[in-house]
């Protein structure tokens, strides 16, 4: 059986268990408390960081955008890359949006400061910090409306990675109630339809010791 290292609040952990999900792919999981720095899980990734995934045959993969990559060409169907040479380049242009410009200006933000401070006792969060992030998820949640609007996913006609990169970063958010989704209804729209997808109701069923996730987090129809 393939074993995922993950962290719960990573959203590129979670972006790996949808992909392998979509894949219909069997896995365990184990949480990796990155911090600790494990001799033995630094062997498997020296960068020490989630997700890390073991294949049955050994195989140890990295990085979310790797590992799903190495997915998508070991089972291609369904297909969540791009079909097409501009499909793929769009793809990977959204990916990179959420995992660097979503994760930077708001996902890693909330996590540093509402969790990842007050699990590790790095004192109080930056309340500066967190008013960015609340700020700044506007601008994202806007150009999910702008695209949604003009295709039936994210990145084209089908659902992609992007779709897959963008419901982990912001299920993450939405676990800590920090979306308003209330001023954004058509990014409502499109999420309601990535929650009620068989490969995203494992990651609604989260639970972090001492931290229970906003009341709608898990209501496929909030």
């Amino acid at each position: 059986m393939r074993m995922l290292y993950h962290l719960w609040l990573s959203p590129f952990s979670r972006k790996v268990r949808i992909v392998l999900g979509e894949k219909k792919l069997p896995f365990e999981m184990t949480v990796e408390q990155v911090w600790e720095r494990r001799h033995d899980f630094l062997a498997l990734n020296p960068s020490g960081e989630v997700p890390v995934l073991v294949e049955p045959d050994n195989t140890v993969l990295s990085d979310s955008g790797a590992i799903s990559e190495y997915l998508e060409e070991k089972v291609p169907d369904p297909n969540l890359g791009g079909r097409t040479p501009h499909e793929r380049a769009e793809v990977r242009r959204l990916v990179a949006w959420f995992d660097r410009k979503f994760d930077r200006e708001v996902s890693d933000k909330l996590i540093t400061e509402k969790v990842m401070k007050r699990f590790l006792g790095l004192g109080e969060p930056d309340s500066r910090a967190i008013r960015a992030a609340q700020k700044n998820i506007h601008t994202h949640l806007d150009y999910i409306a702008y695209l949604t609007e003009r295709r039936h996913w994210l990145a084209g006609e089908e659902l992609s990675f992007a779709d897959i990169a963008a419901a982990a970063h912001i299920s993450c958010v939405d676990y800590l109630g920090d979306v308003p989704w209330d001023d954004h209804a058509p990014a409502k729209t499109w999420y309601s339809r990535i929650k009620s997808r068989p490969s995203v109701r494992p990651v609604l069923g989260d639970r972090i010791p001492g931290l229970p996730p906003a009341k709608h987090y898990a209501d496929l129809d909030f």
